[in-house]
């Protein structure tokens, strides 16, 4: 009986320490911008797991950004990115946001959001 106990236990600790995604950014700023200047900005996602973190898709709010990421999985530990391109040849403040779908048991679905104003 004490082995079948061992085993539940140790099969339900093994889920609490899978792979977790971090950010190192919830909210990108571009703050003022001229208008048609370089949209690009990027931040940083880390596994905080002890299983490789795969991002299965990232995606933007409008088609004012175009998003890119990285593709290979995360290894424990280690770090990829995500890169946006906001489209600034639209004048006016911006409010967007970017979601990040992975296989994070802690949180599959994160959301950055983008603001700034372009002059």
């Amino acid at each position: 009986m004490k082995k079948l106990v061992y085993i539940f236990l140790l099969c339900n600790f093994s889920f609490l320490i899978a792979q977790s995604i971090s950010l190192d950014k919830d909210v990108i700023d571009y703050g003022d911008v001229r208008l048609n200047s370089d949209g690009h900005k990027s931040f940083t996602i880390t596994n905080k797991g002890n299983k490789p973190l795969i991002i299965s898709n990232v995606k933007s709010s409008c088609d004012c950004s175009i998003v890119s990421w990285t593709k290979t999985p995360i290894l424990p530990g280690k770090t990829g990115q995500v890169n946006i391109s906001y489209n600034t040849k639209i004048k006016g403040k911006f409010l967007k946001s970017i979601e990040i779908y992975s296989n994070g048991l802690d949180s599959p679905r994160k959301v950055v959001k983008i603001k700034g104003n372009v002059l």
